[in-house]
């Protein structure tokens, strides 16, 4: 729960609601149809054309978002801070990793990321195609979509693993036909106090970090990137659910990001094989996840006395 208000709603609240969801709506509708029409005839032949419109509709749906925030919740106060050797532009390759506190950290990612950076996708469970148009949008717009198994289905036919490391490596192959950021929520869910203390975490603000996604990537990847790119977001207020958001009722919003050196010994490494290389790289992970803590400590006490 955020620390934000909990009054009833006021009148100029329920018309705001009433605004940014009739936008949304709206402009969902008015984007989406094209965006699927045009998927569909990849069925019958690949075209880089096709999915280069498909990347500009959808940011056009972005840009109407991005409007909303502007125009219709003023009172945001937005703090971005870019490390001076990150040099972000839209035709750039890059993987991302985040923390994760609440359905809105994808919404931030999209607002910064929108004039900045090429569309951000993430992995996502192939179960979701069969969720009517959003399913669809993911694949067509090239969201990796893995075919997981679990440990159990593993056990009894190990060569399913390898099953789901090649499926995984031509999902983040077909992003190398386009610019990409490739956003990886590190903590596998969202933080919060309960799930810190049933992890025993070892950190302040985070939850342990699941190493597995950003070594996949990097390995699949590593070589043909940009940059590895950390975003930090702060709510100083509290992190806010999605409806307090739309409404209007977060009023400071924190952005910093910052460039990871990759290490060479990073690229070409084999994080399910190999148990020396795993161990180091889960070491290298932890230590960037220190230093992440570490910054949110230091922006939550500049938020405190600033607020």
């Amino acid at each position: 729960m955020s620390s934000q208000s909990n009054k009833q709603p006021t009148l100029k609240k329920i018309s705001k609601g009433l605004t940014v969801g009739s936008v949304m709506t709206g402009s969902t509708f008015f984007h989406g149809p094209p965006v699927l029409a045009l998927g569909l005839t990849k069925l019958f032949k690949k075209s880089r054309k096709v999915d280069e419109t498909n990347i500009k509709i959808t940011n056009s749906w972005l840009t109407v978002n991005n409007w909303l925030i502007d125009n219709v919740l003023p009172n945001t106060q937005w703090d971005i801070t870019i490390d001076e050797d990150l040099d972000l532009n839209m035709q750039g390759r890059y993987l991302m990793t985040c923390n994760h506190q609440s359905w809105v950290d994808t919404t931030v990612n999209q607002y910064f990321g929108l004039t900045r950076m090429p569309l951000t996708r993430f992995f996502t469970k192939w179960e979701l195609i069969f969720i009517p148009f959003v399913g669809q949008a993911f694949k067509i717009l090239g969201f990796p979509m893995m075919k997981r198994h679990s440990k159990e289905q593993i056990a009894k036919n190990p060569e399913l693993k390898y099953r789901d490391m090649e499926e995984a490596r031509k999902s983040c192959e077909q992003l190398l036909s386009q610019p990409f950021t490739l956003l990886n929520y590190l903590e596998g869910t969202r933080f919060t106090p309960e799930k810190h203390a049933q992890q025993q975490s070892p950190y302040k603000n985070l939850l342990k970090p699941k190493a597995g996604g950003l070594a996949l990537a990097l390995n699949i990847l590593g070589d043909q990137i940009d940059a590895l790119v950390d975003m930090t977001i702060i709510y100083p207020n509290g992190a806010p659910g999605y409806g307090e958001f739309w409404l209007g009722d977060v009023p400071r919003i924190a952005v910093d990001l910052r460039k990871i050196e990759i290490p060479e010994w990073v690229l070409g490494g084999n994080y399910e094989d190999d148990a020396e290389f795993r161990e180091k790289f889960q070491n290298w992970v932890d230590q960037l996840w220190t230093e992440k803590d570490q910054l949110i400590d230091r922006l939550k006490a500049q938020y405190q006395v600033n607020k």
